[in-house]
């Protein structure tokens, strides 16, 4: 499975790199064997910093970056280092991050929107904490703050609560002597 993913992961570095095609429209500017287009150059433009100040010399400043993050990415690749063992772990790390961050950030969306705090369970636990002595500010400048943590614990429920599912359906076997090896 990891070789899989290292694979596809080296299959979307190689096509987003040096060899990659071209898309529509006539190139900006070619680099070896790679060519910029018009699209991918103000794109990337877009996302830089040298946007804050579109001016042609911004733009002028911005491509002489690009075309030299270009070369030097070549010329590792050049050198092999995108099939390093150790890049291909990173690379790999880097992607189960933010996948996870992804589904996460996927699934929050869609919970975030399902809880609802009525407004007397918001009050019931304001007096709860005033008998408790937790809080002596008055109801206006808690309510918000209870409501989102009470917002906040059922957004963590729910999400446990797919967990559990994502693990009832999984196939999952862990070898139990192995993991206690060496201890």
């Amino acid at each position: 499975m990891k070789k899989t993913i290292i694979l596809v992961l080296f299959l979307f570095f190689v096509t987003a790199g040096c060899g990659r095609a071209v898309e529509k429209g006539q190139a900006l500017v070619k680099v070896n064997n790679y060519e910029i287009t018009r699209l991918e150059f103000e794109e990337a433009f877009k996302e830089s910093p040298y946007a804050k100040n579109d001016t042609p010399q911004s733009r002028r400043e911005f491509l002489e970056q690009f075309i030299s993050r270009k070369l030097i990415l070549q010329d590792a690749e050049a050198k092999g280092l995108d099939r390093d063992k150790n890049f291909l772990k990173m690379v790999e790390r880097f992607w189960e991050q933010y996948l996870l961050k992804l589904a996460l950030d996927k699934k929050s969306e869609e919970i975030a929107g399902s809880v609802k705090v009525s407004e007397s369970l918001v009050q019931g636990l304001y007096y709860k904490m005033v008998k408790e002595g937790a809080t002596d500010q008055p109801y206006e400048n808690m309510r918000e703050r209870i409501r989102w943590e009470v917002v906040r614990s059922e957004e963590a429920k729910l999400i446990n609560k797919w967990l559990d599912e994502l693990r009832g359906r999984a196939d999952i076997k862990v070898d139990e002597e192995l993991l206690n090896k060496d201890k």
